[in-house]
């Protein structure tokens, strides 16, 4: 018996051997399998309304909950909706709209709820620079609102310590050193 753990390749084999049909019939099974798997679909194919809606969702519930309701902060799960989203949908303009609305629910929490800690400032100072990497990638006519809020986000948290404030200054002065 092989011990070995199956990959990608293995399941790529059977995959391949697939009629029309057949493959038209295991992306249904995949569709209906999970809420995660629909939402990658109707982004995929731009399907719905608003395709940003879902991971915007998902990413204010995880970084900027309730803490009234007893909702718990949990960054790891809004970085991974933005990087579903990535994975779903080759757009630069829609990865930069979640990246700075990721960044401002963060932004806002601290703001509401008071200092939090090192790790979560290092995390959301993380998402603030890939932010800016990506609106960097965007055309100067696309770039114009997102520096605006990624402005706005830095002059909002000029109290707030950790070297919060002063990184999020570093990485917009540096990025952009002519205001929009």
């Amino acid at each position: 018996m092989d011990n070995k753990t199956p990959s990608w390749i293995d399941a790529k084999k059977y995959i391949s051997s697939f009629d029309k049909n057949q493959l038209i019939a295991l992306v249904g099974d995949l569709y209906r399998l999970s809420a995660d798997n629909k939402i990658f679909f109707h982004t995929r194919f731009s399907l719905g309304q608003d395709p940003l809606e879902p991971y915007k969702r998902v990413i204010e519930n995880a970084i900027y909950p309730s803490l009234e309701d007893d909702e718990i902060l949990n960054i790891e799960i809004a970085n991974k909706a933005v990087k579903s989203y990535s994975k779903a949908i080759d757009n630069p303009q829609g990865e930069a709209e979640l990246m700075v609305f990721h960044v401002e629910c963060g932004n806002n929490f601290t703001l509401s709820y008071g200092d939090i800690d090192e790790e979560f400032y290092d995390s959301v100072l993380d998402m603030y620079e890939q932010a800016i990497e990506t609106v960097q990638e965007l055309s100067i006519d696309e770039q114009k609102g997102f520096r605006e809020r990624l402005y706005e986000i830095m002059e909002s948290a000029s109290f707030i310590g950790w070297g919060y404030a002063d990184g999020l200054s570093g990485l917009y002065h540096k990025a952009f050193p002519d205001k929009f």
